[in-house]
C-alpha cells in the first residue's frame, strides 16, 4: 500500500476543490500522455530536496528509503511530481515533502484525500 502526493509549480489555488481541478488538468497533460516531458529545474531540484533527505529507492540498501518507486526523478514530468511513498513512512515523509514544498514555493496536494498539503 502506498500514499501518494503531488506537487506542482503554480499559483496556489484557492481551495481544495479547485487543487484538485488543476491537478487533474496537469495530470492529463503531462502523466496521461504519450509525450515525454522533462522536470522543469524547479521540479528537478524538489527532487533533489527530497534525496538530501532520505536516498533514492534504486540505492536503497538499507531499507530506509520512504520512497516507492526508483528512480524518484522518473516520477516528474514537466512542472509536475506525482509519486508515492511507503504507507508505514508517508506521515513523517509527506510531512517533510510538504514542508519541502512549501519551501520551495511549490504546491502540495494529497490526491487521495483530495486536500491541498499546508
Amino acid at each position: 500500500m502506498t500514499y501518494d502526493l503531488a506537487v506542482w509549480e503554480g499559483e496556489r489555488p484557492a481551495d481544495d476543490k479547485m487543487a484538485g481541478r488543476v491537478f487533474s488538468d496537469l495530470y492529463d497533460r503531462y502523466i496521461d500522455t504519450e509525450i515525454d516531458h522533462p522536470p522543469t529545474e524547479r521540479i528537478a531540484a524538489y527532487v533533489a530536496g527530497l534525496l538530501e533527505r532520505w536516498c533514492d529507492l534504486t540505492e536503497d540498501e538499507a531499507d530506509t528509503s520512504p520512497w516507492s518507486t526508483g528512480p524518484l526523478i522518473g516520477e516528474a514530468k514537466g512542472p509536475l511530481i506525482y509519486f508515492p511513498m511507503r504507507y508505514s513512512m508517508a506521515e513523517e515523509a509527506s510531512a517533510f515533502a510538504a514542508s519541502l514544498a512549501q519551501s520551495m514555493g511549490l504546491v502540495c496536494f494529497d490526491p487521495q484525500y483530495r486536500k491541498l498539503r499546508p
